[in-house]
């Protein structure tokens, strides 16, 4: 989410999470400079369409909502799907240190500036390599939204919070542990929404607000476990072309 993006379908989802007593992390992109569908096109029947701003943003913070950086532009810049290619292009994977320190520090800035604190990134496009990850260690990063599995584990000094690999099969799983879910909310259709509604009924036991996943100790993430993630990624992108 941006700020200046109409808010009509975010303030929908964010009342069905109420709802549910669900508090999320949320993706900021500090200095949106992006004009895509994904990012700008949430656009509600309401003719009274409103805008998100950063006093929203604060205010759902002080309800127990977390907040993430988002990148810095959400523009991307390379075809490069870096350590975790569950796609081929990048706002940050591909570029020197140098460049990508200053745009999350300029992303940081940003927010800081306006009052949001937070020391997760979640990448645009979930990519990013080694130079990503030590621009975020040089700006005070501790968390990234990403990888799979079912614990946070710690990698290059960071610690990863895993996204679902696939959210059918993680709702219907019995095994321990711990996934997140990925929603853009400017991209969701009425049948989504109906979704999300019937999934939140059905398994409201099953969900937990982010603050408590951030307590869970990361466990080490071995060579093997990384490569497998590599694969894994690289096959979603594939399938996802196929498809």
């Amino acid at each position: 989410m941006t700020p200046g993006m109409d808010a009509g379908k975010m303030i929908r989802f964010a009342e069905m999470l109420d709802r549910y007593n669900i508090k999320p992390l949320i993706g900021i992109i500090p200095d949106n400079k992006d004009s895509s569908p994904e990012v700008v096109a949430d656009r509600s029947d309401d003719e009274n369409q409103t805008s998100i701003d950063f006093g929203w943003i604060k205010e759902r913070l002080e309800r127990g909502w977390i907040a993430a950086q988002h990148g810095c532009y959400h523009v991307y810049t390379t075809k490069n799907g870096g350590l975790f290619p569950l796609n081929a292009y990048s706002e940050f994977a591909g570029l020197a240190f140098e460049d990508q320190n200053r745009l999350i520090s300029h992303g940081k800035h940003v927010l800081e500036e306006n009052g949001i604190k937070t020391n997760i990134f979640m990448a645009p496009a979930h990519s990013y390599d080694k130079n990503t990850i030590r621009a975020l260690k040089n700006n005070s990063f501790e968390f990234v939204t990403d990888g799979f599995g079912s614990l946070p584990y710690s990698m290059g000094g960071l610690t990863f919070l895993p996204i679902s690999f696939l959210r059918s099969r993680e709702l219907k799983s019995d095994r321990e542990g711990f996934t997140t879910f990925v929603v853009h909310t400017g991209m969701m259709e009425e049948s989504d929404f109906s979704e999300y509604e019937e999934m939140f009924e059905k398994y409201r036991e099953r969900f937990t607000d982010y603050s408590e996943f951030l307590q869970i100790p990361p466990v080490r993430c071995s060579r093997g476990k990384h490569y497998r993630e590599y694969l894994m990624a690289k096959g979603k992108h594939t399938a996802a072309k196929a498809f």
